[in-house]
């Protein structure tokens, strides 16, 4: 299969996935899409009952052409044989509700999948003559991460976080600059829309790029979108098997977002012809999504700083990807939606969760949680909302809320007793470039 830049109309430019994996961002500054969706039926299926069998068969199509195909089954099993639990948290006639629970992996987020998935197909990529390649992430949180641990250690690769100083929690904070090794983290003034935008714009410059071996793995990677459409089709799958649902409904899906790559994962795997129904997006309180949504035209904006910090994005990367899939359909007339969640309101949804539902959220979980409550004053269900992180990450505006602490699981609690450290950036691509090129 072909890839091509959103920004190339024509298809002049067409991209094999293998150079659409090692560049990141496609050609004049442009997000990689596939040539075309598959379409699959359930059938197809048949036989595949763990994640990374699902994965395998659902990217098959995707890695047709690439030298990375016959390494696509080992690939799944090496970055997604990760817990994805359902968990049923409602079920009565017609009105069942099930959680995907995302953060089960080593930096407790649902972003370690993707990462995973990308580190395992790049180091296949390298050879030996392959000059050491920077990747470069931008990260309102997570993200950093989840790529740092992906990338941690792997021969021929170093890591560069680029983060918003004071707008990550704490502990999100500690964790990015606890890696050392490979791994080297910068703190920006600014927003994470300051960071995103001069990450793409070092990456844009395609002679630097390729001088500075750079690469990305932020949500604008093909690497990262790709993974994320597996726990989809096995969520759809797994209730659809399980007689959880009945057959002839789909449920709905609530998924938090701020950049938009793992909610238009949901929206293809929706497209390829699994069962899935309306996509509801849980933002917080960065209206861009939503106001699109209600009939506005899109407009970028700065970034709000709210409780959800990871979904504090004012002009999300992805949605030119999502304009380019609906280029020839009305996209706000097809089955998705968007939801603005303030912080009093997300506040008071954390601080009932365990009396309302058995379980602490994340303050971003908790955007979806709000949706579904909203949803359900009108709609009956089914179902399916998206777990997006621990809420251990974020205990310091989980736990006053909750009155209680919060037990990091064991791998978030290894990297917090070490030591941190990270440098000051100025928000500009000329102080990252300086800074690239002094290098480590």
């Amino acid at each position: 299969m072909h890839y091509f830049s959103t920004r190339d109309l024509r298809r002049e430019w067409p991209a094999t996935l293998d150079a659409a994996l090692a560049a990141g961002l496609a050609a004049k500054g442009g997000l990689y899409v596939p040539a075309a969706l598959p379409a699959f039926a359930l059938t197809d299926f048949a036989g595949c009952a763990s994640l990374p069998a699902i994965a395998q068969r659902l990217l098959t199509p995707f890695f047709a052409g690439s030298s990375l195909a016959p390494a696509l089954r080992e690939i799944c099993l090496e970055a997604l044989d990760l817990p994805a639990p359902i968990v049923n948290l409602h079920s009565v006639a017609g009105n069942s509700t099930h959680l995907l629970e995302l953060f089960h992996g080593p930096t407790a987020a649902f972003k370690d999948f993707a990462a995973r998935f990308l580190a395992a197909c790049l180091a296949r990529l390298r050879t030996r003559d392959d000059p050491l390649r920077t990747v470069l992430v931008a990260t309102s949180g997570d993200t950093g991460g989840a790529v740092a641990a992906a990338f941690h250690r792997r021969p021929g690769f170093r890591v560069v976080i680029v983060y918003p100083d004071g707008r990550v929690s704490p502990r999100q904070a500690h964790q990015l600059g606890a890696f050392g090794d490979n791994v080297h983290a910068l703190r920006v003034a600014g927003s994470f829309d300051d960071c995103q935008r001069i990450v793409k714009q070092v990456l844009g410059d395609r002679d630097l790029a390729t001088r500075l071996a750079l690469t990305s793995a932020n949500s604008i990677s093909l690497g990262r979108l790709l993974p994320q459409m597996a726990y989809y089709a096995y969520a759809a799958l797994q209730l659809r098997r399980s007689a959880a649902l009945d057959a002839a409904v789909a449920p709905t899906v609530i998924v938090p977002t701020g950049n938009l790559g793992n909610a238009l994962a949901a929206i293809l795997v929706r497209e390829m012809g699994l069962p899935l129904g309306d996509i509801h997006f849980a933002t917080n309180a960065n209206r861009t999504l939503p106001d699109f949504f209600s009939g506005a035209d899109y407009h970028g904006r700065p970034g709000v700083a709210t409780l959800a910090n990871a979904m504090d994005v004012g002009d999300p990367s992805n949605f030119e990807r999502l304009a380019w899939f609906f280029k020839d359909r009305d996209v706000r007339s097809s089955g998705i939606f968007a939801h603005s969640i303030d912080d009093t309101t997300l506040s008071a949804r954390i601080a009932a969760g365990e009396a309302d539902y058995g379980q602490v959220w994340c303050p971003h979980t908790a955007c979806a949680v709000e949706v579904l409550e909203q949803l359900r004053a009108g709609a009956s269900g089914p179902f399916l909302l998206v777990a997006t992180a621990h809420p251990a990450k974020f205990d310091n505006v989980v736990e006053p809320l909750v009155g209680h602490p919060v037990a990091a699981p064991p791998a978030l609690a290894e990297l917090l007793a070490r030591p941190s450290h990270s440098e000051m950036l100025d928000a500009s691509a000329a102080a990252l470039v300086e800074r690239l090129q002094l290098g480590w």
